[in-house]
């Protein structure tokens, strides 16, 4: 029997959710994706040397300084820190000592590239968690899918399945931080979100800002479940 914990709601600014613009023969506009999901960034190191000079030159350039300015701040050779950045050598502890002050950041900062860990979590089909949110009382089952609290993104993602039967009620008044997109999976709603209404289908989806008035309005067909996956940022869980 899935266990339950209690989860407090998580409130930031709103707008209206709408649909894809279109062109005029009808197609969907497209906007371009900034970022390359196949771009593979920021690898874990296993040589510690290459390792602290990858970290060495980003905090100095995100500075905006040269090799040049940062021998001066540190005492430091430009052959040397040229050795450090490339991953030739390897720094004493007098010279990271050094190099952190000079670049505003602990020691420790130079060696997160070689044993930082990434975080995953596997669900298996059924074992997700029972847990309490405001719903619960009007009868919307929630089940989390998973749950990484602090990360290197600095966003918190909460998925969730979200199970309504007869025995719910509507529940128009959902108002929490972040953002929240929803996926049908079976039976039909119509879903509220501030003054609009939106009938989904299976395969319809919502991606909308929470902190508007959000909800089930009308239970169409039941049983009903759609996954809910809620974002927000890590400072403001």
């Amino acid at each position: 029997m899935a266990k339950k914990i209690s989860d407090p709601e998580p409130a930031a600014a709103a707008a209206k959710a709408k649909p894809l613009p279109k062109a005029a023969d009808g197609r969907t506009i497209r906007a371009p994706l900034t970022q390359n999901p196949h771009a593979i960034r920021d690898t874990r190191e296993k040589v510690l040397e290459v390792a602290i000079g990858r970290e060495v030159r980003a905090f100095r350039k995100k500075l905006g300084i040269t090799v040049a300015d940062l021998a001066v701040a540190t005492d430091i050779s430009l052959g040397m820190l040229s050795k450090i950045e490339n991953g030739i050598t390897s720094p004493s502890l007098t010279t990271l000592q050094a190099l952190s002050r000079a670049l505003g950041v602990p020691v420790t900062a130079f060696f997160r590239r070689f044993e930082e860990e990434r975080s995953a979590v596997f669900v298996k089909a059924g074992e997700g968690l029972d847990v309490e949110r405001r719903g619960t009382r009007a009868g919307h089952q929630y089940n989390l899918l998973g749950h990484i609290g602090s990360n290197t993104s600095g966003v918190v993602v909460e998925p969730y399945l979200i199970t309504l039967t007869e025995d719910s009620d509507v529940f128009p008044t959902f108002q929490h931080e972040g953002m929240e997109f929803l996926y049908m999976l079976e039976g039909e709603v119509v879903y509220r979100h501030g003054s609009n209404l939106y009938p989904m289908k299976p395969g319809d989806s919502l991606f909308f800002d929470a902190d508007a008035p959000h909800g089930p309005e009308k239970l169409t067909q039941l049983p009903m479940r759609y996954l809910s996956i809620i974002c927000y940022p890590q400072s403001a869980g």
